[in-house]
């Protein structure tokens, strides 16, 4: 039985990496559009705005129609959706006299399907049978980390050996995952969240209990910690620290992602000999220590050390905080994973836009926005702080 659930989960470590395309791939084409199309600083960050605003209204929506319509319907739905988003970037700009609005329009149809993949990867995994639940979790949300990787690395090389100039062909060709993907989730077996015979936390009693919303708040936090570096990394790196793009790609997401990926691979095998609220709180002041690093540094080295720094800082920042919700609130099923989304995706829309914002403001100084995106680790700090003063749970990691 175990072994025919084999092909669900490769599907949804595929669907971690799809997530990974539509949330990475357009953030390395900033410096691009804005060469290229003339698009200001200001309208760009318009971009990663609307990419995970439209993805946290869609968290807020699955509540009341992904247990209506199924599982399946829903993951084939958001695979079709990340599919035809980003071959419409291809497309859709010629077709506008404003090219900004055709990016805009893509940008707004594969984020629908990323919203709803971050909703539905994680209890689908959570209700295959499996011996062990933590790892095969724990390199679930890897796989989104390695799937950055593979964005920028491959995305890179083919800069290098095709010109920049191809963007909207290697858009295509990113395409095709989510299209092979749909297919392996149509035949793959599915298990219920919620096993028969329970009953789930219904959203008032879920929203009565205060631990719930301390935990919306550190999700927030994570997501905006993660996200506020990552998406401006490689803009950073070219136009702040003065180097190329393929240094600026290879050095800036690429590093941040690979040490992400690496923090949640080690939380994922050791964590069980890990108390995880002092790892968490751990990696939040080392989260902090890189943004004052990035931020204040005045050397391009230390700026790019920063980066790679803050991606293994903040990589158990969104797993542990589901680690300990779900383990706070056992029977929060469909409700509790999108509403978690939902909170790891406002942080991720407004990380990067504070920063953005701030860095408009300043003259297209993106230091300065960095550091006054400081801010989201110090609240994350505050939320552990809060979790251990009442007495919630702060043990190894369950499911990271």
């Amino acid at each position: 039985m175990k072994n025919n659930f084999q092909r669900t989960i490769h599907a949804c470590f595929a669907g971690y990496i799809i997530q990974a395309v539509v949330n990475n791939f357009v953030p390395l084409l900033f410096l691009t559009f804005q060469e290229t199309y003339g698009i200001p600083l200001s309208r760009i960050t318009l971009l990663v705005t609307v990419n995970f605003g439209l993805q946290l209204l869609v968290d807020l929506a699955s509540v009341g129609f992904v247990d209506r319509i199924g599982y399946r319907a829903s993951l084939i739905m958001a695979h079709i959706l990340c599919a035809a988003g980003l071959i419409s970037l291809a497309v859709l700009p010629g077709l506008f006299s404003d090219v900004f609005y055709g990016i805009l329009l893509s940008v707004m149809i594969y984020a629908v399907g990323g919203g709803l993949l971050e909703v539905l990867l994680s209890p689908v995994v959570e209700a295959c049978p499996s011996d062990h639940k933590e790892q095969t979790m724990s390199l679930l949300h890897s796989f989104y980390c390695w799937g950055h990787v593979g964005v920028v690395l491959l995305s890179t090389i083919f800069f290098a050996v095709f010109g920049i100039r191809n963007w909207k062909i290697l858009t295509c060709l990113w395409a095709l995952i989510p299209l092979c993907n749909m297919t392996a989730f149509a035949g793959a077996p599915l298990r219920p969240v919620i096993e028969e015979g329970e009953t789930g936390y219904s959203l008032r009693k879920l929203a009565g209990k205060k631990i719930f919303w301390i935990f919306m708040l550190m999700m927030l936090c994570a997501g905006a910690s993660e996200q506020a570096v990552s998406q401006w990394a490689s803009t950073f790196a070219e136009k702040g620290l003065g180097v190329s793009k393929t240094v600026g790609d290879l050095a800036g997401p690429m590093a941040f992602a690979a040490m992400m990926g690496i923090s949640r691979m080690f939380y994922g095998k050791y964590g069980r000999k890990m108390n995880l609220d002092r790892f968490m709180a751990g990696s939040s002041v080392l989260c902090i220590a890189s943004y004052l690093c990035i931020s204040l540094v005045p050397y391009p080295v230390a700026g790019l050390a920063g980066c790679a720094v803050c991606g293994l800082s903040v990589g158990i920042m969104w797993p542990g905080t589901f680690s300990k919700a779900a383990a706070e609130l056992p029977r929060g099923g469909t409700i509790l994973f999108a509403l978690m989304a939902l909170a790891g995706d406002l942080g991720c829309s407004s990380g990067p836009g504070l920063a953005g914002l701030v860095s408009g403001l300043a003259g297209d100084d993106l230091k300065r926005g960095i550091l006054t995106a400081v801010l989201f680790p110090i609240l994350l700090l505050a939320g552990i702080a809060a979790c251990r003063k009442r007495g919630g749970y702060h043990g190894t990691i369950k499911s990271v």
